[in-house]
């Protein structure tokens, strides 16, 4: 569990940071990467008191700030100002909220399988943190597919 863990944390963050960064000039998509990965944190750090009953670590360090300037930050700012809504971000959009609905999609599978594990051991505080938890990533995944609704055919048809 503690593998998976650290693994899916790294790869939701590293996710949400590249699609704020790469889609700066989509002002919804910046600033509720930012929301999405506080929401995360937010679930992980709420996990970490059930887990060390379990034996389990988890590393609960935000890491870099979403909104920390970069240079390569920057250059993809600049990057994206410049090129606007040309139908050729728009498809890079579609791929980056695709791949991020996906490890949303696996983070809930997981949650339902963590949550039966909860179940069977009679335990209700896991259970409860865990449907919060579970709540938060179905409210990311549900973003995605509405993002994924309005970017669609104007990336597609243009």
């Amino acid at each position: 569990m503690r593998h998976w863990r650290q693994a899916h944390k790294e790869a939701l963050a590293h996710d949400l940071n590249t699609l704020g960064e790469r889609h700066k000039a989509d002002h919804d998509v910046y600033h509720l990467t930012g929301v999405l990965l506080r929401i995360a944190h937010t679930n992980l750090e709420r996990l970490a008191p059930h887990a060390e009953r379990y034996g389990v670590a988890i590393d609960t360090d935000d890491g870099p700030d979403h909104h920390a300037p970069t240079l390569a930050g920057k250059a993809r700012e600049k990057t994206a100002e410049l090129i606007g809504r040309r139908p050729e971000p728009s498809l890079v959009l579609i791929h980056d909220l695709r791949t991020l609905h996906m490890l949303y999609a696996e983070a809930s599978i997981n949650y339902v399988i963590i949550s039966q594990a909860a179940q069977a051991a009679a335990d209700t505080e896991l259970l409860d943190a865990i449907s919060a938890c579970h709540a938060q990533t179905l409210r990311g995944m549900k973003w995605t597919v509405t993002r994924l609704k309005t970017a669609a055919p104007h990336a597609l048809t243009s």
